[in-house]
């Protein structure tokens, strides 16, 4: 079914993904300037519910290929042509959370928010953004940008 390869691309894409350097904090801790965020999603497996909605799984890797988190994304087909995500992304200091868009056709995202987190990411607020890396989807380049 065409909806599983648009599902698969887009959380890809969604999970996000950036080419530069990753840069997550050895320990997030609480403050009230910005912090960002980038890594690389890699998919390591996705399945469907059903008709209308899958789950992902992606570990999160820095420029040397060396992990560094993991994520989880649900999608839930909103048309035809796009879908709602809800991330999780689990690194050091807890699990942030997030939702976004994204377009089954082109695989891009948009409307990227940080909506909280546990541990050191309590109250987070921000933006989520990500590129494609591949055709397949499968490496996504991720930039978060979050503040307590």
């Amino acid at each position: 079914m065409k909806l599983r390869a648009f599902l698969t691309a887009a959380g890809a894409a969604a999970i996000l993904a950036t080419t530069g350097a990753l840069a997550l904090p050895a320990v997030a801790s609480a403050h009230s300037a910005s912090t960002t965020l980038k890594f690389i999603s890699v998919t390591k497996g996705s399945t469907m519910f059903t008709k209308m909605s899958s789950g992902q799984q992606d570990t999160d890797v820095n420029t040397a290929g060396k992990t560094v988190g993991f994520d989880m994304l649900y999608f839930a087909a909103a048309s035809a042509t796009t879908g709602n995500v809800n991330v999780t992304v689990d690194t050091t200091g807890g699990f942030l959370y997030g939702t976004l868009t994204v377009n089954f056709k082109t695989g891009a995202t948009s409307n990227g928010k940080v909506t909280g987190g546990t541990g050191s990411f309590v109250g987070a607020t921000g933006t989520i953004k990500s590129k494609n890396l591949n055709k397949a989807g499968t490496r996504t380049a991720v930039t978060i940008i979050y503040s307590i």
